[in-house]
């Protein structure tokens, strides 16, 4: 809640930020009957491979979702986390070890299937756990559903045989998302082989709704196998799988993939011919990684969130999470700096926002309104370009600068500034230090620095802006028009890299007196001298 701004359910009905729009979308779902039941949220997972980033994305933008819901309308809400872990195993996932365990179990359910890590009762059972794990490590408030206990509890045993009455209505719904040789063959229900236990693609050659059954061919004998659609004797083919979720449980809300926006639409008219009403749904973009290719859980590729965690605090990977949901984000190590700066600056324009403007604001919705009360007066990039020019290793050393910007000052007062210095050396340690490439100044460069070395000597300006505005003077007095190519050419000499901070406020931080000793070694060609020799 917002103290003291009045009524935060008028304000959530105003607002323009993208989960409170989701809110009141799913609050126009009961404008006529309210709910009689818990409003039930839905994300899936996929346990072929380890949870990834994107995994934590969906549970996180659903959470926003749902408490912006409740605050809108007061409805108690749930959200269930539900793992598809009956499903057949494909393919070997690349990141995983011990593959020849599980290569011989393909196309079986992967709560079937041996644990390649030696910890779990089977696959399925071990990346659940990871899953488990992974969320609860955030904090989220959800409940946790297994399709192979659904499916073989008898939980949707009821709309399994509506299914079997309505079997060649949900056909022809499919049938036209499918390519020639798959629909000759299609059925929604996959029977698990009694003999083999895989999941089987194969045609179904007679539906008997009042038995509960099927029959097909056995693909290896040709006989003819009848089995019941029930207590997880078959599950269905994925889209139907969806459909069969939101009917059987009825799921209210439920994000998905921008590539996933035409299979869900299959699933809602699937929804319907089972009874169910279709739940709210949103469509996200997807997250990319260094190369610009959708991240995949089997491959590994973009970037994990214990890797993140590494760099930058988990406000700021929830920052990123909820920032422009419909727009392709590449997700990779270099993201990680400027997002923690645009966490900071949302947080010191919180402070000075109006109700109606905080509520717009992501870290209301980040932190329900309760932000936390410790600064943190010096950003990430410059934390970063200080460990460059000092070659940091410790957090001591960053301290003794920073103590000397904000006197009085101390790491113990101020955990999350401690914090995140320690984060800014790994990442220039990690990712810095190994690409800093200095060079030397051309002539209008060399006079220009020349000018600014005796202006840092003179010491007679010491605060940020008044630096800042010096070195603008002097980038303006030696020609150049575009003033981007002096602070750039600032940066590739001094800093052995293209970009970098406010350099006034830079030298603020770094002293007057001891910034100008890095502009003589780089006119002395010091700098370049020793980047060659590491």
């Amino acid at each position: 809640m917002v103290e003291g701004t009045g009524d935060v359910r008028e304000l959530l009905s105003e607002a323009k930020v993208w989960c409170a729009v989701e809110a009141q979308r799913l609050a126009e779902r009961y404008a006529k009957a309210p709910p009689t039941a818990p409003v039930l949220f839905e994300t899936g997972y996929g346990p072929s491979g380890l949870p990834h980033i994107g995994t934590f994305g969906e549970v996180f933008r659903t959470t926003m979702v749902r408490r912006a819901f409740e605050e809108l309308t007061g409805h108690s809400t749930r959200l269930v986390a539900f793992s598809d872990d009956m499903d057949g195993l494909r393919k070997v996932p690349d990141n995983i070890p011990n593959p020849d365990l599980v290569r011989p179990h393909l196309q079986k359910p992967l709560t079937d299937i041996p644990d390649p890590f030696g910890e779990a009762e089977s696959y399925g059972h071990h990346m659940n756990a990871r899953l488990r794990r992974f969320l609860d490590a955030f904090g989220f408030d959800y409940e946790f559903q297994s399709a192979t206990e659904a499916y073989r509890s008898g939980l949707f045993n009821a709309t399994l045989v509506r299914l079997l009455e309505h079997y060649e209505a949900v056909r022809r719904v499919v049938l036209p998302v499918l390519g020639p040789e798959r629909r000759a063959t299609y059925s929604p229900i996959l029977p698990v082989c009694p003999t083999t236990g895989r999941v089987l693609q194969v045609a179904i050659d007679e539906v008997h709704p009042a038995r509960g059954s099927v029959v097909y061919s056995d693909p290896d004998s040709g006989a003819q196998v009848e089995v019941p659609v029930t207590d997880g004797r078959c599950k269905l083919q994925w889209r139907a799988d969806w459909a069969l979720r939101w009917a059987a449980l009825g799921v209210d809300y439920e994000m998905y993939g921008k590539d996933l926006i035409d299979s869900a639409k299959v699933s809602a008219q699937i929804c319907r011919q089972l009874g169910g009403t279709q739940p709210e749904g949103f469509a996200y973009e997807l997250f990319l990684d260094e190369h610009g290719h959708k991240i995949s859980k089997s491959i590994g590729n973009g970037l994990t969130v214990d890797e993140w965690l590494t760099y930058g605090p988990k406000e700021s990977l929830a920052l990123f999470m909820f920032q422009s949901p419909r727009k392709a984000k590449r997700l990779f190590f270099d993201v990680i700096p400027k997002t923690v700066d645009e966490y900071e600056s949302f947080r010191v324009r919180y402070a000075e926002q109006t109700p109606e403007q905080r509520i717009n604001n992501p870290l209301w919705h980040l932190h329900e309104g309760r932000l936390p009360q410790d600064d943190v007066p010096v950003s990430y990039t410059m934390l970063l370009n200080l460990a460059s020019v000092v070659n940091a290793e410790k957090p001591d050393v960053l301290w003794g600068f920073i103590r000397s910007y904000v006197p009085g000052i101390e790491a113990a007062d101020h955990p999350r500034l401690d914090e995140q210095v320690r984060r800014a050396i790994a990442y220039y340690r990690d990712f810095v230090k190994p690409k800093k490439a200095y060079r030397l100044p051309d002539d209008r460069e060399r006079a220009a620095m020349e000018e600014l070395e005796r202006f840092l000597a003179a010491g007679e300006v010491q605060s940020g802006e008044a630096l800042q505005n010096e070195v603008y003077e002097i980038g303006k007095r030696h020609g150049f028009d575009n003033l981007r190519a002096w602070f750039q050419a600032l940066y590739e000499v001094l800093l052995g890299q293209s970009e970098g901070p406010r350099i006034g406020s830079f030298f603020a931080l770094y002293g007057v007196d001891n910034s100008q000793a890095p502009v003589a070694r780089a006119l002395r060609g010091e700098l370049v001298g020793a980047a060659g020799a590491a």
